[in-house]
């Protein structure tokens, strides 16, 4: 099993790191893609995956760091792709939900990166909530990736997946969409090509619901947050969505997989 999309970094997940990694050797997940979200998180997705080769680093500016980033960001970006050959970007994105947003500031990171993983041919990530209007202007009018690029736990609407597809986007499935709230996520990827497939955690974010929930795993200050083991729960539940074989699904994600993170 291939995990598209985590922060397996992140301080939240830090002091029970050894027992999960134990955890996902013993569910066979077998690679899984990093993503920083901002400069100061980019040493800790690098270190990361020095010590674990099967982990595929991304470094990004996200959406709601925008306002923290440095006059040097897009050069620090590039010095880590730089120093990390097979590094993918991301998390970047657009983000309308998140309080004081500014829409400008969010567009010109965005484009930049997107620019960037385009001239470098890199698999990139996107983030993007209650923008997808915004977000399609930008895809539809700036040139791509020729690799493609991966929408995360796409929650878009359904009339856009085929623009995005044209445009070389991937959809990824997380168990979080097993929220009884997230049935039209749920009727989206019913339908979406397969050969679009990815499937992902975010952990320690988007956790599935309690009563879906084999692995609960608390934060230091007592706040529930998902374990990256829940990866194998989110396989299962799209292949019984899309009424498909857990060993066909495997294989076409693998063959996604490989076809935008190499």
């Amino acid at each position: 099993m291939l995990d598209a999309h985590n922060h397996l970094h992140d301080p939240r997940l830090a002091r029970h790191l050894p027992a999960i990694l134990a955890e996902l050797a013993r569910f066979g997940i077998t690679r899984a893609v990093v993503n920083g979200t901002r400069e100061d998180d980019w040493p800790a997705v690098a270190a990361l995956a020095r010590d674990q080769p099967w982990i595929t680093p991304s470094f990004g500016l996200h959406p709601w760091h925008t306002a923290t980033r440095s006059p040097d960001w897009l050069a620090h970006l590039r010095a880590q792709l730089d120093a990390h050959p097979g590094a993918a970007i991301g998390e970047i994105g657009l983000d309308r939900w998140i309080a004081g947003h500014d829409p400008e500031a969010q567009r010109e990171v965005f484009t930049a990166q997107l620019a960037l993983a385009t001239e470098r041919n890199l698999p990139v990530t996107i983030h993007c909530l209650r923008a997808w209007g915004p977000l399609w202007d930008i895809l539809r009018t700036h040139p791509l990736p020729a690799r493609g690029f991966l929408l995360h736990a796409y929650g878009g609407p359904a009339e856009m997946v085929r623009g995005f597809v044209k445009r070389g986007a991937y959809f990824s499935f997380n168990a979080y969409f097993l929220h009884d709230r997230k049935a039209a996520q749920r009727a989206v990827f019913q339908h979406l090509p397969a050969d679009r497939l990815l499937v992902e955690t975010d952990a320690p974010d988007l956790r599935p619901p309690d009563a879906q929930n084999p692995h609960p795993l608390l934060a230091p200050d007592g706040t529930p947050i998902n374990h990256p083991a829940n990866l194998a729960i989110a396989y299962t539940a799209l292949a019984k969505l899309r009424d498909s074989r857990a060993a066909e699904l495997t294989g076409q994600i693998a063959h996604n997989f490989a076809r935008l993170f190499g």
